[in-house]
């Protein structure tokens, strides 16, 4: 996998991925930045959530599970010291379909917590990871 980082002006930069894709970053106006984009932390924290929520709708949709919605809300805590690294992680699924089975969505979730996601794995490595989801049957 390879990226490359570019550096615009003041606290922003263009990441652009190995697919082709791009984001911007930025920092907030007391860092030099204009606000116009993620924090790199954030990124870090939102890669993580897509990294597991696609694991989760597609070990549900390989169980033949009708899922029709997948959010993952995550909040996170930070060290005080630098490096501000991540110290607790939590994930919380909200799974919503057709006859979903609860205990379907519970092995889903730890799959993904357990074996697949490479970022909550990576990053459970330093920080303190936890799940939990609900069932919302439409």
């Amino acid at each position: 996998m390879q990226a490359t980082i570019k550096w615009v002006d003041g606290a922003m930069f263009v990441g652009e991925s190995e697919s082709g894709h791009a984001v911007v970053i930025d920092g907030p106006a007391d860092g030099g930045g204009r606000n116009l984009g993620p924090r790199p932390m954030e990124l870090l924290l939102l890669g993580t959530g897509a990294c597991s929520a696609y694991d989760v709708v597609s070990i549900l949709r390989k169980a033949r599970q009708d899922v029709t919605d997948c959010r993952v809300e995550l909040k996170a805590e930070r060290a005080d010291a630098i490096p501000a690294v991540f110290t607790s992680i939590h994930l919380h699924f909200i799974v919503s379909g057709r006859g979903l089975a609860a205990h379907q969505v519970e092995r889903a979730v730890s799959l993904s917590a357990e074996k697949y996601c490479s970022a909550s794995i990576m990053l459970g490595k330093t920080a303190r990871v936890s799940h939990d989801f609900e069932v919302i049957t439409v």
